[in-house]
């Protein structure tokens, strides 16, 4: 069985759907990626998607579509993609089963 890249909580679906709504310019979907950052060296990156760039694979679920920058496969390879909203404060959230630990102040992961 072929693990999926990426998969949606309802919650993540959601918000995803009513971000892409709320755009000012048409969009696809989201993309889902890895920047080099933060004291652990890794963080996500969740932005807007206006067309499908070379070698992206694409996840569609839940009436969502996500497109995963192909440098960031590796990294999010069974991440689960969710949307969390406190207090203090709201985004988008990965439960990661590749990472190996985070920083303290959770910006940041290493694998």
């Amino acid at each position: 069985m072929i693990k999926q890249i990426v998969s949606l909580t309802d919650a993540a679906a959601e918000r995803a759907r009513t971000l892409m709504s709320r755009s000012e310019d048409p969009v696809l979907g989201l993309r889902v990626g890895v920047n080099t950052r933060g004291c652990s060296g890794l963080s996500y990156v969740v932005e807007y998607a206006k067309e499908q760039r070379k070698f992206e694979d694409v996840v569609e679920e839940k009436g969502v579509k996500i497109f995963i920058d192909p440098t960031a496969v590796m990294f999010l390879l069974g991440s689960e993609m969710d949307y969390v909203e406190d207090k203090f404060q709201s985004g988008f959230t990965f439960n990661n089963p590749n990472e190996k630990g985070r920083c303290g102040c959770g910006e940041s992961f290493h694998i």
